[in-house]
């Protein structure tokens, strides 16, 4: 499959490829939300394959309503199915929010914050004139991502016991 192809969906980094999903990433994708070290901070956390593969048909319809949406995270040089970043609406209400889910075995490597700044990159350049990120007080790892992709602490909210910290990035 060649992740390299072009579109104005498709999002190409130094090191990333970030494809909008298709039925083609479900087996990466029930994997990738089924595994606890994951998604367990996720809202809403793991995901069952079925759920996995009714929010691949949803994002899939978000992308042709809204013109951005979630992508699949792929490495360049290897084609290797990293994870997920984004944009969607949070249910809450608070807006749209920047999201990133990638491998344990991506942490440390800076893949999150090149995704979640190309992702913001790209929300701003459709118009989105602020975008949120959401993260566990104690996630010290995504709120250091959100931080670095300029993004600054405009509020927090309590959610099943947990301080949320939210951030905002707001278009130049």
């Amino acid at each position: 499959m060649n992740h390299l192809l072009k579109s104005p969906r498709t999002i190409t980094t130094a090191r990333l490829s970030l494809l909008p999903p298709g039925p083609e990433h479900l087996p990466d994708l029930i994997r990738l939300k089924a595994d606890e070290t994951v998604f367990g901070f996720m809202l809403h956390g793991t995901r069952t394959p079925e759920r996995t593969r009714e929010e691949l048909e949803d994002d899939i319809a978000f992308w042709q309503v809204r013109g951005y949406g979630t992508w699949s995270v792929f490495e360049r040089e290897t084609g290797d199915f990293l994870g997920i970043a984004g944009l969607m609406e949070r249910p809450d209400g608070r807006g749209v929010a920047v999201r990133f889910a990638l491998w344990p075995s991506c942490r440390g490597k800076g893949y999150a914050r090149e995704a979640a700044r190309a992702a913001l990159d790209f929300g701003h350049a459709r118009g989105l004139g602020r975008i949120i990120g959401v993260a566990r007080e104690t996630n010290h790892a995504s709120r250091a991502v959100l931080s670095d992709c300029g993004m600054r602490e405009c509020g927090e909210f309590p959610h099943q016991g947990h301080r949320m910290i939210v951030y905002e990035s707001l278009r130049q």
